[in-house]
């Protein structure tokens, strides 16, 4: 007799399972523990089995039913339901793998095995973090062009253009991720290269002549803040690092006695070790920070903590305070300066500045020659640059041709 939702509430646990039929092979089987599971019996290429439904009252006495007639539909087209509902679990599980999210995910993870740098991991979540909502749980192989664009033209209507542009390099990272993983055939944002606005090309503010330069040289010298922080600009035009290089440095990085200065692989845009040899200002220089700082681990500490580097913010807020407007010096501009005026000065090996920048093909041969044949050049070059800054300093804009 076919059960009510009266009854089924009625029932009562006793020692031992006991089934409650429905009828057409549907019960509710009754544990000792109260429970009321739904189960459905039938035979299938001539053996008896067991169809699970769920639990009473998650799943309704009219949701069991209609799972049933499913069920014999099933088995009228000669399709075990049971096998049936483990392909479905299987695809289910398959599609949930396959989001875009859940590709994302996958790749971010390969690029923190592989090493990639903490603030290059950071802006690939955040970049991330801008299409979730659009496309994060859609199963990546049916993701269109079209679906892409949504997002990226939001991010445009902002006026980020760049920002677009690297969101649409970042979701055609994670395809061409899902492509040799054999979970998508194709990359959909090929095809938008031409859609979105491009971005106008703006490079880091920078005084590439010895006029302006020197003016700077001698504002350093003057300057009345922070003693660290004269130290670290200082030591950015002697050695013109990447920002992020000087201000993470540690004390383990340098070998003041050798005159080199190792960054480490993790540390460099390139993810390398880099090289760079240290003129006699530089390990001045470096001594008089030891005397301060010297007992931590970082070379620069924030004001506030020795355990976090000082901020770019630091660095380029001094600029300003010294009248340097964004548009005119930035502390990453200390490379393009040194760049122009080794180049501009014809005693150095065009490689050679290169190698001392961090600039490297993808060549390995040229790579290793970087490294070796240029070195000696590199320290000579080091000193002469040390000594061009000292004397420009004192107030010798010439920018003589002289070694």
């Amino acid at each position: 007799m076919p059960l009510s939702d009266l009854q089924i509430r009625a029932l009562k646990p006793s020692d031992r399972p006991r089934k409650h039929s429905d009828g057409g092979g549907l019960h509710l089987l009754v544990s000792p523990n109260g429970s009321k599971l739904w189960r459905l019996a039938y035979r299938f290429d001539g053996k008896q089995k067991l169809l699970a439904f769920g639990a009473y009252p998650i799943v309704s006495l009219s949701d069991a039913r209609a799972r049933r007639d499913d069920a014999k539909t099933l088995l009228k087209r000669n399709v075990d339901p049971s096998e049936k509902s483990k392909l479905d679990r299987i695809a289910a599980t398959a599609s949930r793998a396959t989001t875009f999210e859940a590709v994302a995910r996958e790749l971010l993870s390969k690029a923190e095995r592989e090493g990639k740098a903490e603030a290059t991991l950071t802006k690939k979540r955040w970049l991330l973090g801008q299409v979730l909502s659009d496309i994060g749980g859609r199963p990546i192989k049916e993701i269109s062009a079209a679906e892409i664009l949504v997002p990226l033209r939001r991010v445009e209507a902002q006026g980020n253009f760049e920002t677009a542009r690297r969101l649409r390099a970042f979701i055609g990272q994670v395809f061409r991720f899902a492509i040799a993983t054999a979970r998508a055939e194709n990359d959909p944002t090929y095809g938008l290269r031409g859609a979105l606005t491009a971005p106008t090309v703006t490079h880091r503010a920078a005084f590439i002549d010895w006029q302006n330069f020197g003016g700077l040289l001698r504002a350093i010298a003057t300057y009345e803040g922070s003693s660290d922080t004269k130290a670290a600009l200082q030591l950015l035009a002697l050695l013109y690092p990447r920002p992020g290089e000087l201000r993470q440095a540690e004390w383990s990085e340098f070998d003041l006695a050798k005159r080199v200065w190792i960054i480490p692989a993790a540390k460099t845009k390139m993810r390398r070790e880099h090289r760079k040899p240290l003129p006699g200002a530089v390990v001045a220089v470096l001594e008089d920070v030891r005397k301060r700082s010297g007992s931590g681990r970082l070379v620069f500490p924030a004001i506030h903590t020795t355990l976090r580097p000082m901020s770019e913010n630091t660095l380029n807020g001094a600029l300003r305070r010294m009248g340097f407007g964004k548009d005119e010096m930035t502390s990453h501009g200390f490379r393009a300066s040194a760049s122009s005026l080794l180049n501009e000065s014809g005693l150095w090996h065009s490689d050679a500045i290169e190698a001392e920048l961090g600039h490297v093909g993808a060549d390995e041969v040229r790579r290793a020659y970087h490294r070796s044949a240029y070195w000696d050049e590199r320290v000579r070059m080091s000193e002469w640059w040390s000594a061009k800054i000292a004397s420009v300093t004192r107030g010798d804009q010439t920018g003589r041709r002289n070694r």
